[in-house]
């Protein structure tokens, strides 16, 4: 096309409308944090240190890092909007995208953002995006400004940057008093999830110790979701995707071959159940943890694996990684290739729950003898007792000798073992196959001991009809009233 041949029109974005529609992308404090921490990491940071000083509605949070820092116009480049083209090639280090982040995730949490930034052999350097201004003149200005109390900031560092957030309006109203306990509870809880998601998000920088995390000046450790470290671990081959990305499956100890405190810690802030699904990591960085990819649901019984994929930042198009870095979506072309790994690791996930003697007979190589066998005719299931269990013959033999005692402790082990956990699977995943009671089976038993029982109540005394409502009410014979209603007839 002949560009120079088209009448055009001038189509600036209005400055005021441009940059409240970058603070409706979707951050929260933890999301937009962490992409303040990217530019750190990609500056080469050792140390990164955020903070917050409580003052009411004037509180501060800031974001520091001793890494390369910047020039005057470096600086400047990087407070302006869309500072990097997304289709440029970078370095495979480099965790940015749009070139936004730094704007962005700080304009959804607060109305004035101050980056100070010094580069070796340079003085330090300051600007400020003041969104009242903005808002007041329409225009697209820095204002050279930064508060009185952290100007020197950087003094005695070779190099460095500090990112700081004044005016949270996202976070604590208008009018929020520095005195106010209930208020600053919350803003307390709010940053303990900072720190949180910070021990997750990074935990690979973390334990790679080239980059070290401090949350109120104190280092962070890492929280890895897969328990690497536990020896009842089951870590599962690699598997590689196209375009170099690579899956790898974790499924995690059942609760009893591990302590409480790890037990506690694996579960996170949200619990076992939501911890499950795919890691998607980019750069070692996570970008999504525990989501199934729209693959799976989320259910009680596969709440112990977990799967890593990481992928280079050569996929960012392709697997539609959004700005605020904490959305992915895999391409139709390797979903198949990712649910089929997935299933595998799912399929063991699920010996696990149901019961850890799946893995003491790998492990020792022998077999596992269960009280109740999972049984399945035609598509209807049930669970039934073992009657060739060691217990069960067992008791046979004491049923000579000691018949009440055999059969109370035979109900006492049925009542301790009912296989819940497996039934609750069982019913999730085929509920309208479970076998009623007796189901097409050989009612004789049935009829036997409704016949026996009426006989009974009769001889006890009661009339017909007594003895009729008695069956009627009675669990599993209710079940069966045309039964109770033969019976009744022939007598």
């Amino acid at each position: 096309m002949d560009y120079s041949q088209i009448e055009k029109a001038s189509a600036i974005p209005e400055a005021a409308s441009m940059i409240e529609t970058f603070r409706a992308i979707g951050y929260n404090i933890e999301t937009a944090i962490a992409d303040i921490i990217d530019n750190s990491i990609s500056a080469n940071a050792k140390n990164i240190y955020v903070d917050s000083n409580w003052v009411g509605d004037k509180t501060t949070i800031t974001i520091l890092d001793d890494g390369d820092g910047m020039n005057n116009e470096q600086l400047i480049q990087a407070m302006r909007p869309g500072a990097q083209n997304p289709l440029a090639a970078r370095n495979v280090t480099d965790l940015g995208r749009f070139g936004l982040g730094l704007k962005t995730a700080s304009f959804s949490q607060c109305r004035r953002l101050t980056v100070l930034s010094k580069r070796k052999d340079y003085s330090p350097v300051y600007w400020t995006w003041d969104l009242d201004y903005v808002n007041e003149t329409s225009k697209w200005e820095l204002l050279r400004y930064i508060p009185e109390e952290y100007k020197t900031a950087l003094d005695d560092r070779q190099s460095g940057t500090l990112v700081i957030w004044n005016n949270l309006d996202r976070i604590l109203p208008i009018g929020t008093e520095q005195s106010n306990e209930f208020a600053l509870g919350k803003f307390t809880d709010i940053m303990e999830k900072v720190k949180c998601h910070i021990q997750m998000t990074f935990h690979r920088f973390m334990e790679d110790k080239k980059t070290k995390f401090y949350f109120w000046s104190r280092e962070i450790k890492p929280w890895n979701p897969f328990l690497i470290n536990e020896p009842a671990t089951q870590a599962f081959a690699d598997d590689y995707i196209s375009g170099g990305a690579m899956m790898k499956g974790y499924v995690l100890p059942h609760k009893s071959r591990i302590n409480d405190e790890t037990f506690k810690n694996a579960e996170g802030i949200n619990g076992w159940g939501a911890q499950q699904g795919f890691y998607v990591y980019r750069g070692k960085r996570l970008l999504l943890a525990g989501d199934w990819l729209g693959m799976f649901r989320k259910e009680e019984h596969y709440k112990l694996v977990r799967i890593l994929i990481d992928l280079p930042n050569t996929l960012d198009s392709d697997w539609q990684i959004d700005i605020k870095k904490s959305t992915a979506r895999p391409p139709l072309a390797c979903r198949e290739q990712i649910a089929s790994y997935a299933r595998n690791v799912r399929a063991n996930g699920v010996h696990v729950f149901r019961h850890r003697g799946k893995v003491l007979k790998q492990k020792l190589g022998q077999d596992f003898e269960p009280l109740w066998l999972d049984k399945k005719k035609g598509n209807k299931w049930s669970f039934v007792v073992n009657r060739e269990h060691l217990m069960i013959l067992e008791l046979r033999e004491l049923a000579h000798c000691q018949p009440d005692k055999a059969i109370e402790q035979m109900l006492r082990f049925i009542e301790e073992t009912i296989p819940s956990k497996s039934i609750y699977i069982k019913e999730t995943e085929e509920g309208d196959n479970q076998k009623k009671p007796f189901e097409q089976e050989n009612l004789e038993i049935v009829k036997s001991m409704i016949k026996k029982i009426f006989d009974n109540q009769i001889m006890s005394g009661r009339s017909p009809e007594q003895a009729k409502a008695t069956l009627l009410n009675l669990d599993p014979f209710n079940q069966f009233p045309e039964l109770i209603e033969t019976i009744y007839g022939n007598d």
